[in-house]
């Protein structure tokens, strides 16, 4: 078949590099000028199936009120909030109860993990050098934070993950470059996991996909996707033409409600953004050789080469062309906590991007009501760990195949 993957991500590149590789003639529709320019661009780099989990969880409802009255070092929310916020906040509150959280951290864990299968099998196909590095911690600043650490040791025990539960001193023996001096409790450790660079591992995915046939066209955008009657293709409508393909996949992040909306397929979504400071090592013996992420802030801590990148946070405030203040704050701070002497933060080059994210944290994948429309969409945060996974379970979906991972949960018909 001919089918059009509309969004030239890290999700949209994985998803069309197995469907060429199933033989479908594959087109990647762009707007920018590259792949990855978007939310991919600034990706944490965190690749930790174990650690792919809902935001909304329990304790956060109870401090909703909290976030709407003082500020929030992990999750701002705007005082003022307008009626599309509000909806999805109630229905996020609900998603914090103990037993949705659980079926909804299967849901991603699931994806991440079968993603993380995925990824093994690209890299022993390619070699790809994507300055990837092995070994996870989860830092605590204290022993209430260690006891939240401890609770996830049944589900990482109960998924077969490897993990330990480090003190103090065997936390600053993995990982030696962090400050002796910062306030630290201990760490959960996975050794699997780790981190690396999405926008690098994008593009040369990207080059093996042409070389399977697949085209891209970037400074192009789809205006409308037109249903077809019948057994009649899809139409896309970019720049005042209009496009038949076989079967589109929607993977456009942030633009992908504008182009359901007009179709029925109205799902809650809200902008969510999120900030990432970039800095060169000056240092490299003060440096992580690792990834982490500071529990008390949510802030993720990788090395990216000769750079570390501060990643994260959550911003549901007012929207506008600058950065938060206050979130750049955060995120240097939390490196000059950890790794004070390895760069100089003021130099940090600073982005941040909007994020469609779900109430219940979860992808959509899969079909939709309009025949020959899948969506891969709505993995906000998550998308470098869940993109190999849901590319190639889509590309058995398209071709009529049964993917290799359960979908249950993960489609459109969890919204009606």
């Amino acid at each position: 078949m001919q089918v059009a993957v509309i969004g030239g991500g890290i999700v949209g590149v994985c998803n069309a590099y197995f469907l060429a590789q199933a033989g479908h003639d594959v087109v990647v529709i762009e707007r920018r000028s590259n792949v990855a320019e978007g939310a991919s661009f600034g990706s944490s780099g965190i690749l930790a199936p174990s650690h792919t989990l809902p935001r909304a969880a329990p304790g956060h409802k109870r401090n909703l009120l909290s976030m709407l009255l003082k500020p929030d070092p992990a999750f701002r929310v705007a005082r003022r909030l307008d009626p599309a916020l509000w909806r999805w906040l109630r229905h996020w509150r609900s998603e914090c109860e103990i037993g949705r959280y659980q079926v909804n951290r299967e849901r991603m864990a699931r994806v991440a993990t079968y993603s993380a299968a995925v990824m093994q099998d690209l890299g022993n196909r390619f070699g790809f050098d994507y300055e990837r590095t092995t070994g996870y911690l989860q830092l605590c600043r204290s022993a209430r934070e260690l006891r939240q650490a401890t609770a996830l040791q049944a589900f990482l025990t109960e998924n077969d993950t490897p993990h330990r539960l480090l003190d103090r001193d065997e936390t600053l023996a993995v990982e030696p470059a962090l400050d002796p001096h910062a306030a630290l409790a201990g760490a959960l450790y996975l050794p699997q996991d780790g981190s690396g660079n999405c926008a690098l591992f994008c593009k040369q995915l990207r080059t093996a996909a042409q070389a399977l046939g697949v085209t891209f066209h970037f400074g192009s955008e789809v205006s409308a996707i037109e249903p077809g009657a019948g057994n009649s293709p899809l139409y896309l409508r970019m720049d005042e033409q209009r496009f038949a393909v076989d079967a589109a996949i929607v993977a456009a992040g942030i633009g992908s409600s504008a182009l359901l909306a007009p179709l029925g397929i109205r799902l809650p979504f809200h902008p969510v953004r999120t900030y990432a400071a970039t800095v060169s090592i000056r240092n490299f013996e003060d440096a992580p050789s690792g990834a982490m992420n500071d529990l008390a802030t949510q802030v993720s801590i990788t090395r990216i080469g000769t750079r570390m990148r501060l990643a994260g946070l959550a911003d549901m405030g007012p929207h506008t062309a600058q950065a938060h203040p206050a979130a750049i704050q955060t995120l240097l701070k939390v490196g000059q906590d950890w790794f004070p002497n390895a760069a100089n933060y003021n130099t940090a080059t600073l982005w941040h991007a909007e994020l469609p994210t779900l109430p219940d944290g979860a992808p959509i994948l899969g079909a939709t009501p309009v025949r020959n429309l899948y969506l891969n969409i709505g993995h906000a945060a998550h998308g470098w760990a869940m993109a190999a996974g849901a590319g190639r379970a889509m590309a058995d979906l398209v071709s009529g195949r049964m993917p290799e991972i359960d979908l249950d949960g993960l489609t459109h018909s969890r919204y009606g």
